[in-house]
């Protein structure tokens, strides 16, 4: 049997196109999640794993869509393997079923994490770049000085209740209760 997995990020993203192309090259059933990749707890992909039975084959649309790291991309095709079913990956025309599939999946795999590793760097370095010429990135603060001291003063003088504080600065509870 033919068994499917598809993955999207976000919801605002849309699984359709990645369960058309499945459908087309005979997915008899499509297991599918709404997660990020870098999660490894992905309850359909679980599932999915659970149910192959030795001659199945599962196939994604890109081999990015099952693993966000080599050594989850591997160690999720090993328990494929361990099962006696095969890996195909579409967009990269890989197939574990044959000996130079298994091989080009290694080599591809390799690529991809020496891929994802050089842009981490990149990003790094972009950084650390922006920071030596000032710019602090990341979120504004939610609160200026004048406003923490004035939470502050609120919660532990006046003993107000957080909630009430939160609503009146129009930020969430956590925010109050992390003021110092």
């Amino acid at each position: 049997m033919i068994l499917g997995y598809a993955r999207i990020s976000t919801r605002d993203q849309s699984l359709d196109g990645q369960r058309d192309t499945l459908a087309a090259a005979g997915a008899e059933r499509i297991f599918a999640d709404t997660i990020t990749g870098t999660f490894r707890a992905r309850p359909e992909l679980d599932r999915l794993l659970k149910e192959l039975r030795n001659g199945d084959v599962v196939v994604v649309t890109k081999y990015d869509r099952l693993a966000r790291s080599l050594k989850d991309l591997l160690e999720i095709v090993d328990q494929i393997q361990a099962r006696g079913a095969g890996f195909r990956s579409l967009a990269e025309d890989i197939d574990t079923t044959t000996p130079a599939g298994r091989l080009i999946f290694h080599v591809f795999a390799s690529i991809a994490q020496f891929e994802r590793e050089r842009i981490v760097e990149r990003t790094k370095e972009g950084l650390a770049a922006a920071r030596r010429r000032g710019r602090v990135g990341g979120r504004p603060p939610a609160l200026s000085l004048a406003q923490k001291a004035e939470v502050k003063r609120m919660r532990d003088v006046d003993h107000r209740s957080i909630p009430e504080i939160a609503d009146l600065f129009k930020v969430s509870a956590k925010t109050i209760r992390r003021v110092d």
